[in-house]
């Protein structure tokens, strides 16, 4: 991949990563405010709120972060397989946006409850959000320090790779 292609590709999947923990972080803090504030109000917003970011940019950035992880990793001399590090991120990347996927259908039945006025705050509380958004933010700070500190270590395809080229 040609310099000036791979730095756009970089940048672009950078900021969707970087956006994809923001929007998990305000995920976080949504989740934490329904399950704990006393005003059914605030909860009812923190799961309307949740199902529009969840939809509106939760699913966008973490498909864009995928997809530019793999033409990065294909266009470099990273690789998608060569390295386990990158190996990993892929893992974390593909496992994170599946669960988001199948996840937004939870939070579209929690934000139709929370719209339906005759819901009661004892109706409201659910925890699987914050589970959700917690365990996410971990599993992309985990990916997020793979990229800083790029452990060693290639995979066996890695290996046969560098044994051929050298």
């Amino acid at each position: 991949m040609a310099p000036p292609l791979r730095r756009a590709m970089l940048t672009v999947h950078v900021t969707a990563s970087v956006g994809w923990l923001g929007a998990v972080a305000a995920s976080l803090a949504l989740a934490l405010a329904a399950l704990t504030s006393p005003d059914v109000q605030v909860v009812r917003a923190a799961y309307l709120a949740m199902d529009v970011l969840g939809r509106v940019v939760l699913v966008p950035v973490s498909v864009a972060s995928l997809l530019t992880g793999v033409v990065q990793s294909l266009g470099t001399v990273w690789g998608l397989v060569r390295h386990y590090w990158v190996l990993f991120k892929l893992l974390i990347n593909v496992v994170a946006t599946v669960v988001l996927l199948l996840y937004t259908q939870t939070l579209g039945l929690l934000a139709d409850r929370a719209a339906d006025p005759s819901s009661s705050l004892a109706q409201l509380r659910d925890p699987s959000p914050l589970v959700h958004a917690g365990a996410g933010l971990l599993l992309l700070v985990a990916a997020t320090v793979l990229s800083v500190y790029k452990p060693r270590g290639v995979t066996g395809l890695g290996a046969r790779r560098t044994a051929v080229t050298s």
